[in-house]
């Protein structure tokens, strides 16, 4: 008689595995880890070949505990079963070849670093659940923190919604005319804003704030050198739409997210803007990036025509090492930074949502 497999599904996590039966209605339902590490499933219900009884076998990578945590409802069996140790498997079972009725269960799929995030922010509900009266005991200075880290993300916040308004007001005005001319008009702002986000480096280092230094740095100097380096040392730049977009692309991002942050300080959290700090990034940010490697592109011939900041060869070689040729080094720096930044900034949204969608739960 052929023994019926149904499908299955499986995920893990650092300390359990989970095990998605595709069985409906299931019943008398078998289910035991045997002293070969072998779990063995046997059950009467609904699978692939219709109603049958249903069996399978998998003899796990690493030993697991006996208990076992099952429910079936209408449409499948789950099941949990905790690991002896916990680390993480590179694959579920003991013979590297899967079995056919094997796969991975991508509702509840996570890799190794998303599940150690995972594991971070369960931490982090912890300790946000100590009261406000014991943290200010044991970080005095707690208040204060806060409130120059309130002070300094609404002064950015004012700074780039003036620049976005003047934009937008010039360009509804003026039309493309405005293009033009957007360096002379928000240039000084910007540049106030610019050095101010020198700051975002220098707090993750002092420990006030838990965003990673190494992103903070790429962003902000990365911006730098497209503010301070090509549109400010070059008046051939100063007039070039390029600034328009890039000017706007940048506040369009900055005035959703120093708000959040802002109320951040106070635990206060719209969701609206909350959905808008961690969505509008994902099309701006490339947007954004395309946008000053644009104005790189523009930059090279001259800075080659006017050998600005070109270093002086000696004598025998002759002439002097353009600076074009750094600005195209940092034109594949720009691309991996992009990479980079928006690696984090994706798994810090997965994991903000995932944290509000458990709490809902």
């Amino acid at each position: 008689m052929q023994i019926l497999t149904p499908h299955v599904y499986w995920a893990q996590r650092h300390s359990e595995i989970f095990l998605r039966v595709d069985l409906s209605d299931a019943k008398d339902l078998d289910i035991s880890v045997q002293e070969n590490n072998t779990l063995q499933f046997k059950a009467q219900g609904h699978g692939a070949k219709g109603d049958n009884e249903y069996q399978f076998s998998l003899e796990f990578r690493e030993p697991v505990r006996t208990e076992i945590n099952h429910k079936s409802t209408q449409r499948q069996v789950d099941i949990k079963i905790r690991k002896q140790e916990e680390r993480w498997w590179d694959r579920l079972t003991l013979q590297e070849k899967k079995p056919l009725f094997l796969a991975p269960d991508f509702d509840r799929w996570l890799d190794e670093s998303d599940a150690e995030m995972e594991l971070q922010a369960k931490e982090e509900e912890k300790i946000n659940k100590i009261s406000v009266e014991s943290r200010v005991r044991k970080d005095p200075y707690l208040g204060l923190k806060r409130g120059y880290l309130f002070m300094y993300n609404l002064v950015q916040f004012l700074g780039f919604s003036w620049i976005f308004v003047n934009m937008t007001v010039r360009l509804f005005i003026l039309g493309q005319d405005s293009f033009y001319d957007t360096f002379h008009t928000t240039a000084d702002m910007m540049y106030f804003c610019q050095m101010m986000a020198v700051l975002e480096v220098i707090n993750p280092l002092l420990g006030l704030v838990k965003t990673g230094f190494f992103p903070a740095m790429i962003q902000v100097a990365g911006r730098n050198v497209i503010l301070f380096v090509i549109f400010g040392s070059l008046e051939e730049m100063q007039n070039k739409p390029v600034v328009f977009f890039v000017f706007y692309l940048w506040s369009t991002i900055e005035i959703f997210r120093y708000p959040f942050y802002m109320l951040a300080c106070i635990s206060t959290e719209w969701k609206l803007l909350t959905w808008l700090r961690y969505s509008l990034w994902i099309p701006l940010y490339p947007l954004g990036v395309l946008a000053e490697a644009v104005a790189v592109i523009q930059s090279l011939a001259i800075f080659d025509e006017t050998r600005l900041f070109s270093v002086p060869l000696p004598a025998l070689l002759g002439g002097s090492l353009s600076f074009s040729y750094t600005l195209q080094i940092y034109l594949v720096l720009m691309f991996l930074g992009l990479f980079i930044n928006f690696r984090h900034l994706y798994k810090q949204r997965r994991r903000r949502f995932r944290s509000r969608k458990r709490k809902v739960q």
